[in-house]
This record gives C-alpha cells, structure tokens and sequence, in this order.
C-alpha cells in the first residue's frame, strides 16, 4: 500500500467501505450530485437490533489498498455502488458487461453491488432485479437514498455471518494464516504444525475477529477479541499485527470515549439518538453472547474463566492508555520498511485523539515522527497532499506558525522544478492561507495598532513570494496589491537598500497596471481590501486654517442668536454637552465661505532615504459639494516636518468635513483616511461652509507701506498706505474699491479708527464722502467705484523742551502754544546764531510725529447677506506729521481803536524749506529755512465771555480738567477764526491752514 488516506481516524475501524464510481460516460456534475446523495446514507439502523452499522464511501480506491483487507477490515471493500446512463436498450448488454468487469476488480472482497441505471426505459427497466435500479433521469430519483440503506443491510448480513462463522470456528488447529501482501513470500516453506505458528494464525485470527465485531457494532466484543490478540500476537512476537491489534484496541476505545468523532467538525459523525453516551454499554449483551459459549473461546486457547475478566468494562483503555498504545503501535510499525503507510496513518488517528484531549505537545511529537516516515517514491501531488495534512493537524493542535511553514512547503512544491506545468495558482492559494500561521493579514488596518506582530523576516520573505506567484500567474494587480502591502506594513524592517528594490519593482507593475483603491476580490471570493500609502509621506498633524481676514466672514450681531438651538429651556444642559461632545469636540469655530479657496494645512515627513515624489494630492472630503485642487510634491530623503497645504473649493453651503488626503505615489493611488493615521493630531475635523459672499479689492492712489498699526496685526490689514505731511497739511487718498468675485455687492459700509492714541488731534483727521460711492451699488463682479478720503493733520508740537531751549538760546523769549506736528524733518538753528557741528546733535532736534488710522469696510451680497453675514476689508493709513510754523512768542499792542489791538506773533519756521506765512488783511511774511520773524496783525479784540458755558449738571458731573481742554479748545477755534493765519511752502507751492 503505497497512498495514505490522511483523512482516517480512529472511528474509521467501525466502518465499512463502500467504493461508489461511474461506468461508461457519465456527466461530472451528475456523478457528484448522486454521489452526494448516496453519501447522506453514512450511518443506518439495523431492523430488529439496536445496532448501527456506519459507512464510509469513496469514489476512488486504489485496489492494491483492498489488499490489505484481511490485516484491517475497514480497509476492505466489501460495497460497490456504480452509476451509469444508458440511452437505449441496445446499449444496456454492454453497460451490464462493464458492471461486471468492475465488480471483478474487488471480487475478493466485495459482499454486494448495485448498479443505478439513469436514461433508460422500457422492458428492460420492468425487469424486477435487486442489484439493478434504474431511473428516468437524474431528476427523477427519489428513492436513491432509500436502495442505499436496503443495500448496507444486505451489506450487514453478509458482515453478521462472517463473524457468527469466524467467532465460532471450530476447525481447532486448521486456523487458516491472514498474511498482508509483502509476507506471503516470506512464510513460503514454514513448518505449519509448529506452536509457534498455530499462536500466530490464532493471534491474527482474533484480531480479525475483533475488527468484525467492531465494524457489526459490538464494541464490547471486539475488546475483548483485541485483548486476547494482543496476548496471543505478543507471545510469539508477531510485531506487525501486534500493532494492529493494539490499534484496534485504540480505535475501539476512542469510539466508546468519544462517541461525537475525532475528525472534527466537518467529518465528525453526529451520535443518533440510538446512540447515547454510554453507547459502548449498549452491546454488552452481544458480548455475553459469545463469552457464555466456552467452546468459542476455548477452542482458541483461552480458558472461560479468563474470557469472562476479559468481558468486563475494564477492558476499554482509558485516555491516557491510548496513546500509549498507539505509540507501541507505532513503534510496531516502525520495524517494517512496508508499513509505512500504516504507521502514518496510526499518527495522524493518534493526533486526531490528542487534539480532542488537548495534548498539543504530545500530538506535535507524533506529527514529527509521521514527518520523516519514507514512504518510498512519492508524486508531486502526493508530496503536496502529505504538507497540506500535516498543515491541517498541527492546526488543529494549535501549533499555527507550525502549520504555516508545512502549508508553505506545500505550496513551492506545486511549483516544484521537477513538475512540467506548475500549478501557480494553487501555490497562491496556499500560501494565503499560511498568512495566519505568520500573523500576517490581507488587511493593512491590522498593522495600525499596537507593537508589531510576528517575525518581520519571515513576514517580508512570504509577502515576496505571494508577489512572485502573482506575477507568474499573470495578474500584475495582485502584484501590485502585495508589494504596496509590504511597502505599508513592512517599511520599518526595510533596510534602505530593500526599500529602493522594493519601490522599483513597484514602479515596474504599476506602469503596467497602476494601482488604486478598489477591492480584488480573487475567484474563491476571498477579498483584498486596499492598501492606502499612509506611510508615504507621514503624516503628524492636520489642521483646517481660517480663511484671510479680509475674506473671513462675519455675522451680522443682531443675528447671532437665530441659529442657536431653543430646544432646552435651560441656559446649559449638561445633558445636551454630553450627546454633543463629540461634535463640539470636532467642529471648529470658523467658517468657511462657498466659492472660495480653502486650505488644509499637513505636516509630513519623508521616512524613504531618497527623494519622494507625490502626485495628485488632494483632500478627501464629504458633506457639501467640494472641488479639490490636487497639489504635487517632492519632499527631500528624511526631510523631517514639512508643511503641505492642500486647497479645495466648496460648490455648496453646509457642514463639510475633512476625512482625510488622496495621494499617488510610485503609481499607486491611495485614500487615507484620518481615523486610519496613527498619532495624528488634528485641531477638528469639521466645518462649516456658509453661503457665498462678494469679494472687494482696493487700490489707493498713495504707495504701500510696510508699516502695521500697532494694535493690529499684520494680517488684520489687507493694505497699509503712508504720507508725510507737515502739520496742518490736507492730503487727499483717492481710493479704487473693485468687486473681483462672483456675486454682486449690496451694502456698503465705511469707518474710521484712529489707533495712535499719544496724540491729540484736533478736527477730523479723515473725512469722506460715501454718498457718490453708494450710488452705484449693487456692484457687479469685475466693476469698480472710487472713493476719495482726505486725510488733515492738525497735531499740538507744544512741549518741545529741546526745541524751546535752543531758541532761548538764541536770545528769543519763547511763549505761547506753537501748533505743529512730527515727522521726518530734523530742526536745524540758523547758522548765523549757533551752527550745530556734529551729527549726533541733529537726533536731539527730531520732532516727527505719527498718526495711525485704521479705515474699514463693510460689505455683503449674494447669498451670505440673506443669510446675515458680511465682510470686512480694513486699510492702514499710515502719517508722520511734521512741524511747520511755530509761534515762539505771542504778545499785544493798544490800536488807535478801542475795540482792537495789534497781535504780535515771533513766528519761527522749523522746516528746511523756504516758506510764507498769510493772514486776513495782511501782508505776507517771507521766513527761511530755520528763521524766526515778527508779524503785526491787527484784530478785533476777543469777547471769551460770548462762548457758551456748560450748565451746572455737567460741571457737577464732569473732570475739571476736561472742563478746562474744552474751554480751552472753544477759545483757540474762535482766536483762528479771527485769524486767518496760513503757510504756504514756496517751492512745492503749497497752501496749509493754521
């Protein structure tokens, strides 16, 4: 016997074997699915008995192997069930002959046959005969499982008899000698009357016995009959079926232990209900029925006495006795070189055993030794078939890793060299399924949490290989598939030289089939899921930015309240805060605006030694309509964090969220997904897009400036603008306001904030007109309006200590408030009275001063208006004042009037141009460049007391002081009404008010 059946187990003794195979043409499909049918039949109840009889079918059985019958009766083939089709009755004498022929293949053994006839009809099929059944079609064939049970009952009374006539013989020392095939030769010439050879058929005859009884269902028999074998064949050293013997005594024991089956779930056969737990108990009276016959037993040579201790329930071997005997079994066999088959099928029925008593490690010892059992010359097939059972136990014993590396030699052996066309698909089929053994899964999420499992090395060598018999059988996706699963998973244990083969290879695929995101699902319907690069680049942290100030949208205040839930009478609900934590701890308290550009900001690194190039990077999102700007990048070998911003533009309003980035890198496309990223920090996730808002651009007729008012930011201020101006100098800012978006602009709304607060400014620094401006609103996307803003600059540059005390050096009686303001001019003397030598000096002498205005603009339309939003757009006005005229000395003279009087002023004129100073009927006055003039002017004496006062309430109310400025301010504005006084620059032709 040289083909194992890996598929026995120690139940398998109780059977018997019936071969069920097609005669003539018969279609595949049809053989199986009679064959199915009649393999339902596995176990029947014997009428009038409490016996069950169990079957075991095959549909293809060597007949060498039926040469082993007599040494165990379960390998016998003692049922031939054929199926054949037969069109008309012309063709049946020849379907008969065949029928016959292939009952003369297992002639020496066969108790019974049955033929079923499917296609024929007419008088042939009235013929009423018990070995022929024949049917219309194969549809048509009801009672197919019905002949299968009357036939293993005629099956069961040839079985019955042939153990009444074997139990009971008595032929004394006629005892004819069971031999297995390769003993005939060596018994030929051996002195039949000797003690020694009686013993021997006695002992072999026993034991042929006891496998009777267990196949006809007396266990308790058939235990009794092993033991007196084991005594008989152990007496004269008959090693070969000393082993059997104890296998069958094994074998007899596991069924009474286990009456549910050690071949596991799918083989294992279900107890009847005529079979409970105690089934073994249930034939004891089948025993007593032989022992209370003393001449069946005597007549062997084992007294009644002895046959009755042998009867009792001690002789079924407990758990722990089993496997000892199935190792002395085995070691039984060891000593044939011809019994290797059988000695590997006794491992695998002991394995089977331990793995239902939990002894992985005793079971792993007899695998081992079922390992290195020659079973001669074996075929490629055989070979694969060997591996593949020794897979399947040592995963039943839970040794995985075990199972793994033998399914793994299964598969290269289908593609052995030696094979003329090897069977890559079956390679890859196998090697999946050693994946679990490694800790290695289909699934790229599973390597996402936690430490690492399994052997890296062994890891990567599989998943080359996998890659390998996908490329052989020529599906470049699966490829493609595998090898971006090993860059993923693996890419911690690549060494840089490992990770730029394994990315060229992957180049190479893709370029013929690039990679993506959809599911493969392979033809046994075992599914692929993709395999997302988010591990090239890494990315550490995402993070949704606002939009510009200056597009930000604002809420109009009186409408904030509107989108606020009422559902809760309660000002908080610590109830509403927990149902909502997880949005409140996700959504952002910014806006988005539909139409516009929005950006993600990522920080990633590139973790290859060389230089990685992404394509096509774009945001994932879901929500509102979203258009996404794919960006391209290369990012340096181990570039550590670097920033990405990725853009994308909202087609509608709602809440959108960002659930994570689209990549292509070496030809494969990846969705990565945020919850799929390992130690990511994200700020939120989700934001909400309000609807559409114009857009305004502004241009001004000033140059920019670099400066930023200091209270606000640079970012606050979409422009900034800068003039110097001397103090008291008008400037008009001719402002270009264009509307570059898509939807019209409604509202228009313009105001001022003046941010330096060091000074005190008097009048209206900017002044506008808007009303021109709003007359042309609704703007229309791509149209313009001008906005003219003049800026005034009237600053007090009293206090000038070093300014005052220069002047008094001079001889000049300073007194009086000078009006002027600072800027970028450095105050020189005149050169006549006190030249100032050194450099350093003229820093004392710098009087400029700044003024800082913020304008603002309110806009809206479209959509974002109805919805109460707006915009703002802010420009910096940005002045340094200097000083222009001062008065250093204010004094009175009588006029020939008594209601006027001469005003004389010391003007001095700071700047380093030539200017002239004005006044109502009067004169102009020429002064240069650092020089100080009287002028005469004769006024109407001033009348304070017409001012009005303030009543007793504000007086009573208000600071002093402030009282005082404001008397003070009312005095000074009627004094240069009176005046008149204005300075003019000669050179720029300049005229400036006082």
């Amino acid at each position: 016997m040289s083909v194992p059946d890996y598929m026995q187990c120690a139940e398998d003794h109780q059977t018997v074997l019936v071969v069920v195979q097609p005669v003539g043409i018969v279609p595949e499909d049809q053989f199986f699915k009679i064959y199915k049918r009649i393999a339902s039949v596995s176990q029947v109840s014997i009428r009038d008995s409490q016996r069950l009889l169990y079957i075991r079918y095959r549909h293809h059985y060597l007949p060498e192997n039926n040469e082993w019958g007599d040494f165990q009766t379960h390998r016998k083939v003692v049922g031939l069930i054929s199926i054949t089709t037969c069109a008309s009755a012309k063709e049946w004498p020849q379907t008969a002959e065949r029928f016959h022929g292939q009952k003369e293949v297992y002639s020496s053994t066969l108790y019974d046959s049955r033929l079923l006839v499917f296609g024929l009809q007419g008088e042939i099929t009235e013929q009423q005969r018990t070995d022929v059944a024949f049917y219309p079609n194969f549809e048509e064939c009801s009672d197919v499982e019905k002949r299968v049970e009357d036939f293993v009952e005629s099956i069961f009374i040839v079985l019955e008899s042939k153990r009444l006539d074997r139990a009971t013989d008595k032929s004394g020392d006629k005892i004819p000698l069971l031999c297995v095939p390769f003993e005939k030769k060596d018994f030929v010439g051996l002195d039949t009357d000797s003690r020694h050879y009686k013993k021997r058929c006695q002992g072999r005859m026993r034991k042929h016995v006891g496998d009777l009884c267990l196949q006809a269902g007396m266990l308790q028999d058939a235990l009794v009959h092993y033991h007196m074998a084991v005594e008989l064949l152990r007496g004269v050293n008959d090693f070969l079926w000393l082993g059997a013997a104890l296998e069958g005594l094994c074998s007899a024991s596991v069924i009474f232990h286990y009456p549910g089956g050690t071949a596991g779930k799918t083989a294992g056969r279900k107890p009847s209900i005529s079979q409970p737990a105690d089934a073994g108990k249930r034939h004891r009276p089948g025993a007593q029925e032989v022992l209370i016959d003393p001449g069946a037993l005597t007549a062997n040579g084992i007294s009644a006495d002895t046959s009755t201790e042998i009867g009792r329930a001690k002789n079924c071997l407990s758990p722990e006795d089993i496997i000892e005997k199935y190792k002395e079994a085995i070691s039984y066999y060891g000593k044939y070189k011809n019994a290797g088959v059988i000695e590997l099928e006794a491992c695998v029925k002991a394995v089977r055993v331990l793995a239902i008593q939990k002894r992985a490690r005793e079971a792993s010892e007899f695998l081992q030794n079922a390992v290195y059992i020659n079973l001669g010359q074996l075929s490629e097939e055989e070979k694969i078939q060997r591996y593949s059972i020794l897979s399947e136990l040592y995963e039943l014993i839970g040794f995985h890793r075990k199972s793994a590396f033998f399914k793994r030699v299964a598969a290269m052996q289908c593609v052995a060299p030696t094979i003329p066309e090897p069977g890559w698909r079956a390679c890859y089929k196998l090697l999946l399924e050693t994946l679990p053994g490694y800790s290695l899964s289909l699934d790229p999420k599973d390597f996402s949490k936690g430490t690492h499992r399994g052997w890296a090395a062994v890891q990567m060598r599989l998943l080359h290989e996998l890659v390998y018999a996908s490329r052989r059988m020529g599906n470049p996706g699966l490829s493609v598939r595998h090898l971006s699963f090993l860059l993923q998973t693996m890419l911690d244990f690549l060494s840089d030289q490992e990770k730029k083969e394994v990315t060229q290879s992957l180049e190479n695929y893709t370029s013929k089939c690039p990679g993506g995101m959809e599911v493969i699902t392979l033809p046994d319907g075992l599914k692929l899921p993709p395999v997302p690069f988010t591990k090239l680049p890494i990315v550490r942290s995402v993070r949704l930015l606002n939009l510009p100030v200056s597009l930000r949208p604002h809420k109009v205040k009186g409408l904030l309240g509107q989108n606020m839930s009422t559902a809760s009478p309660f000002i908080y609900s610590p109830i509403i805060m927990h149902n909502r934590g997880e949005e409140r701890c996700k959504k952002i308290d910014f806006q988005w605006v539909q139409g516009d550009v929005c950006e993600v900001q990522l920080m990633v690194y590139n973790p290859m030694p060389y230089e990685l190039r992404v394509e096509n990077m774009g945001l994932l999102t879901s929500g509102v309509e979203f258009e996404s700007l794919p960006a391209a990048l290369s990012l340096p070998a181990e570039s550590g964090l670097y920033p990405v911003t990725l853009v994308g533009v909202p087609r509608t309003a709602g809440n959108i969220t960002v659930n994570g980035y689209h990549t292509s890198v070496f030809g494969v496309t990846s969705d990565c997904l945020l919850e799929g990223l390992v130690g990511v920090k994200t700020g939120g996730c989700l934001v909400e897009v309000i609807p559409s808002l114009p857009r305004l651009q502004l241009s001004t007729s000033l140059p920019r400036s670099a400066h930023t008012a200091q209270p606000m930011s640079k970012e606050e201020l979409s422009s900034t603008v800068s003039v110097q101006l001397f103090n008291g100098e008008m400037q008009q800012l001719t402002i270009t306001l264009e509307n570059i978006g898509s939807e019209d602009i409604e509202t228009l709304e313009l105001t001022s904030k003046t941010v330096s607060t060091k000074e005190k400014v008097f009048g209206e620094f900017l002044s506008w007109e808007l009303e021109d401006a709003l007359s042309h609103l609704p703007l229309k996307p791509g149209q313009a309006v001008t906005l003219a803003v003049s800026i005034k600059v009237k600053l007090d540059f009293s206090g000038q200590e070093n300014l005052l005390q220069d002047l008094n050096d001079d001889g000049i009686s300073v007194t009086g408030l000078p009006i002027s303001s600072p800027l970028r001019q450095v105050l020189k003397p005149r050169p006549e009275t006190k030249p100032i030598s050194s450099e350093s000096g003229k820093a004392e002498y710098s009087h400029i001063k700044t003024l800082e205005a913020v304008l603002n603009f309110k806009y809206s339309g479209g959509a974002g208006k109805v919805e109460g939003y707006y915009r703002e757009l802010s420009l910096g006005v940005h002045v340094d004042v200097e000083p222009s005229v001062f008065f250093t000395r204010v004094s009175t003279l009588p006029a020939t009037s008594t209601r006027q009087c001469h005003l004389l002023l010391d003007i001095f004129n700071p700047t380093e141009h030539e200017l002239t100073v004005s006044a109502k009927n009067n004169q102009d006055l020429v002064l240069h460049a650092s020089e100080c003039q009287r002028m005469a002017i004769q006024v109407d004496k001033f009348d304070f007391e017409s001012l009005p006062q303030p009543d007793q309430e504000t007086v009573r109310f208000s600071n002093p002081k402030q009282l005082e400025e404001e008397r003070q301010h009312a005095q000074g504005c009627q004094i240069n009404s009176k005046l008149g006084i204005c300075w003019s620059i000669i050179s720029f032709q300049w005229l400036r008010v006082l």
